[in-house]
């Protein structure tokens, strides 16, 4: 396929994406918040859903040598980083898709939020290539170095490399967990719903 086909399917990816978050409001943020705050787990239960087809479809690629996957040291500068962008998205009411969504229906308070997730960018851009933590190209080598603080990285492909099992047998898992979380949240919505028809 060429650049234009693949902009075509990109174009047409991103707009049925698109279409669906805007019309489910769907939101990362909403699936932990209301779970949390407000015992609602409908986005919970989307997000699980999501999680499972996704890690079947990317362990699956990457057991048959087609995934790409992206390696990064996790290190205490990605735990602050986390922590930071999890604060921001509370405060913005919304992940970084529903974000774009709420801006393009005009949303002024998801603009501004828009606005700052991309001058944060360009300042970790800044910093990236800068040869001292955090956060250091030369610092990340995929081992522990805790001197620099980092903790190394490990996912299905580097475990399928080191150990010879295939990707997808760790996608299974991870799959079996998430269903697991959701049994128990239908599980618990069962018992909500008896015990209100019961009073």
């Amino acid at each position: 396929m060429n650049e234009v086909g693949e902009c075509l399917v990109a174009f047409l990816f991103g707009a049925i994406v698109g279409l669906v978050v805007q019309r489910s409001r769907f939101c990362n943020t909403a699936a932990l918040r209301d779970a949390i705050l407000f015992k609602s787990f409908r986005n919970t239960k989307a997000l699980l859903v999501a999680m499972m087809i996704l890690t079947i479809g990317f362990t699956g690629f990457i057991s048959i040598g087609e995934g790409r996957t992206m390696k990064f040291d996790v290190g205490i500068n990605q735990v602050i980083g986390l922590f930071l962008f999890g604060i921001g998205m509370v405060l913005a009411g919304a992940c970084t898709v529903s974000t774009w969504v709420k801006a393009g229906e005009g949303n002024v308070g998801a603009v501004w939020a828009l606005i700052f997730t991309f001058i944060g960018m360009f300042l970790f851009s800044l910093f990236w290539s800068v040869s001292y933590w955090p956060p250091a190209p030369a610092s990340m080598t995929g081992v522990v170095d805790l001197s620099a603080l980092q903790f190394g990285f490990a996912n299905a492909e580097t475990l399928q490399e080191k150990l010879g099992i295939p990707a997808i047998f760790f996608g299974l898992a991870q799959t079996l967990i998430l269903a697991g979380i959701y049994s128990l949240i239908l599980r618990r919505e069962r018992l909500e719903k008896v015990n209100a028809a019961e009073s």
